[in-house]
């Protein structure tokens, strides 16, 4: 049985058997929040990135590598075949993400992060298990960064507070640079409280460390997590 998206097809048992892998991840969080997750990168297969590019925005700028969606897609299943191949042996390194700037408000400007469209994908992957992990002990107030949620709905959460409660101050505060300024080790430890899975820390510690091709120059990121990468819409936050 085939499931027609926008043009997508994609297999209902495909999507059902991953689903119910992301639910049980999902109901070991929830019941145990002390519990440790030992294998999870065998969820990055064939199956599940093949998956993945088909949930990815197939209009969005390629990364330094110039490859777009479609062009990746023409051979979608050898393409897939050779990335998993190199991720079981240890050999997939994510590629430089190209800098790009949007603006921000008051002349200002805001660095984005553009990957490849194949490190895209990992990350996709990437995200739907950490937030399989980490979303369900998330306080419900919580809306940042997370899946179904967005600023309107906070904005509206805000407004029937004040309506119903007794609210004497409102406060409004922002951490300044946070994307910039992310401690890579502390990340990782923050991750190593959940995930004990040493083949996934790996790939999500070299995404941290592939650096920014800017301006055709190539500069480590000792520090930071670039805005704009599928991965970026996973938030850890102090709500657990």
């Amino acid at each position: 049985m085939l499931s027609t998206k926008a043009g997508k097809v994609v297999s209902t048992e495909v999507q059902f058997d991953m689903e119910t892998k992301l639910n049980l991840i999902t109901k070991h969080a929830i019941e145990d929040k002390s519990f440790k997750f030992t294998s999870l990168a065998h969820l990055l297969n064939e199956t599940s990135l093949t998956e993945c590019f088909y949930m990815l925005n197939r209009n969005r700028a390629p990364g330094i590598d110039d490859v777009t969606y479609e062009e990746y897609g023409l051979y979608l299943n050898t393409n897939i075949q050779k990335l998993v191949k190199r991720m079981k042996a240890g050999k997939y390194y994510p590629q430089p993400v190209r800098r790009a700037y949007i603006p921000k408000g008051e002349g200002k400007l805001r660095p984005l992060g553009i990957p490849s469209l194949e490190d895209k994908i990992v990350q996709m992957g990437i995200t739907r298990i950490l937030n399989a992990i980490f979303d369900p002990n998330f306080l419900d107030c919580s809306y940042g960064f997370r899946e179904g949620r967005s600023c309107h709905q906070a904005l509206k959460q805000i407004d029937n507070t004040i309506m119903v409660k007794p609210v004497n101050h409102v406060i409004d505060a922002d951490i300044r640079g946070f994307f910039d300024n992310v401690e890579h080790e502390w990340l990782m430890k923050m991750l190593e409280q959940k995930i004990a899975d040493k083949n996934l820390l790996r790939i999500i510690g070299r995404f941290l460390k592939a650096g920014v091709m800017e301006e055709g120059k190539l500069r480590a990121t000792e520090k930071g997590a670039p805005q704009g990468q599928v991965s970026g819409k996973v938030t850890l936050n102090a709500n657990q």
